[in-house]
């Protein structure tokens, strides 16, 4: 949703501006291509990705700070960077490309591969430590967190059943042999959301996207904006909150009736909810499942 990222861009005022998930940097090298007034902080935890940006922003060197942390340390940065107000921030969500064809990453249930599943490869749990130690009744919870799986608890018993696992191949296998064959003929591959449930455990990207979010949001000056790009419910769900608890300044009081809680609203919502274009489906299908939300600080 390059396009649709940039349009907010240009509204935004001059000042730092938070790309807290880098990635490839194709956002990044645009911001900055057309608002030289604009300075990034680039912030990701995979350090392959983090170089592989570097090359691509050389020529902008003297506008970006590159940082190889989680976004989750945003505060920190931020307070040692020196900074009390930022423009705006994009948080792009979950697995990027490369990461997902990289069969030695073990994202992708696709390709043969260890289960790994690290964002940062300097963490010591894998998904391997998670499948093959943790018990049925945590596994089923975790898969039931983190991908809504209506068939957590029979996954969560085969994967049990089927210790050791190994390979990103074995443990695709098990879950497709879990679900219910009807169930399999629709909603895409079967191994796809307990993938994801499992990938979000080990990097503990449900609290990271709230720590670092509410940093962000923190920190956004006056008609500054904030993007966040989701791909899947859950993750939508706490954009959605969290950006709904600025709108109404923590509002308490029932939706239906006028606010005496004397909450002050912080911001308004000029996007909510958009969707990538069918030109860019059309493309590149795995933007079929993301969200844009787009915050505006009053």
């Amino acid at each position: 949703m390059l396009d649709e990222v940039l349009d907010v861009v240009d509204l935004i005022p001059p000042g730092v501006f938070v790309d807290a998930t880098l990635g490839g940097a194709s956002h990044s090298e645009q911001i900055l291509e057309r608002r030289i007034d604009i300075e990034v902080l680039a912030i990701d935890r995979d350090h392959l990705a983090l170089e592989a940006a570097r090359c691509r922003l050389d020529r902008f060197s003297e506008r970006v700070r590159f940082f190889h942390n989680s976004f989750s340390s945003l505060k920190k940065i931020l307070n040692d960077e020196n900074i009390s107000s930022i423009s705006g921030f994009l948080f792009d969500l979950g697995v990027s490309s490369p990461q997902l064809d990289n069969a030695e990453r073990g994202f992708s249930y696709r390709f043969e591969g260890p289960l790994d599943m690290r964002m940062d490869v300097r963490q010591k749990e894998t998904a391997s430590d998670l499948l093959n130690n943790l018990d049925k009744f945590e596994l089923q919870r975790i898969i039931e967190k983190n991908s809504d799986e209506r068939f957590a608890a029979r996954i969560a018993a085969s994967i049990v059943r089927n210790r050791p696992i190994r390979t990103t191949s074995e443990f695709a296998d098990l879950i497709k042999k879990a679900i219910p064959a009807a169930a399999r003929r629709r909603g895409g591959h079967p191994a796809k959301r307990t993938f994801q449930a499992i990938r979000m455990e080990v990097n503990g990207e449900r609290e990271e996207l709230i720590q670092g979010l509410t940093a962000s949001i923190n920190r956004l000056g006056s008609k500054g904006c904030g993007i966040v790009i989701s791909y899947h419910s859950g993750e939508d769900r706490i954009v959605k909150e969290l950006f709904r608890n600025v709108v109404t300044g923590g509002c308490t009081c029932p939706s239906k009736l006028p606010c005496v809680c004397g909450a002050v609203a912080k911001g308004r919502l000029p996007h909510s909810g958009l969707t990538a274009s069918k030109e860019e489906i059309k493309e590149n299908r795995r933007a079929k499942s993301a969200r844009m939300r787009v915050l505006e600080s009053l």
